[in-house]
């Protein structure tokens, strides 16, 4: 006898969400990676999942309370919303084990490094998750040898496929 699956009925396939900050590798050397979660409100997530977000801009700070916060992510206005819609660039509360935010303060504070996010997705059980990672920024000179690195790889990659390819 056939089995039915009415899983897929049940819980429609989500598209994945993957916003990335691709100017953190670059600008900072990434010391430690942390994946938080997100405190949203429903018009947030809505458009979150409709991949109608951006971390290009923003940065990570501690408030007085010990809590730390995403600062200056940028969450489009959901188009369904409606008068309960969000406002668009609000700081929003990031949840990590106490543990780790002591940890992080401590470097924050007395060592002098950043908190800086580096991607936004959905995780499996369907919630916001930010990763993000504890970074030193870099000088001018590191940029250049992090130019120089990438340009090498490439011309290198090049000359492998062409002699694959013979």
């Amino acid at each position: 006898m056939k089995e039915l699956n009415f899983s897929s009925y049940l819980c429609p396939m989500q598209k994945q969400v993957n916003i990335k900050n691709k100017r953190a590798r670059f600008e900072y050397e990434l010391i430690d990676q942390y994946t938080a979660g997100i405190v949203l409100t429903g018009t947030e997530i809505k458009s979150i999942r409709a991949s109608k977000a951006s971390i290009s801009e923003s940065f990570c700070e501690f408030n007085d309370h010990g809590e730390l916060f995403v600062i200056n992510m940028s969450i489009e206005t959901y188009s369904n919303g409606g008068y309960v819609n969000h406002r668009v660039r609000a700081d929003r509360k990031l949840l990590l084990q106490k543990k780790e935010l002591r940890k992080l303060h401590k470097e924050v504070k007395n060592v002098g490094l950043t908190i800086v996010p580096l991607n936004l997705f959905i995780s499996e059980k369907g919630y916001a998750k930010l990763r993000i990672a504890l970074a030193r920024g870099k000088k001018i000179h590191d940029k250049r040898d992090t130019i120089k690195d990438r340009d090498n790889k490439r011309q290198l990659d090049r000359v492998k496929k062409s002699f694959s390819n013979r």
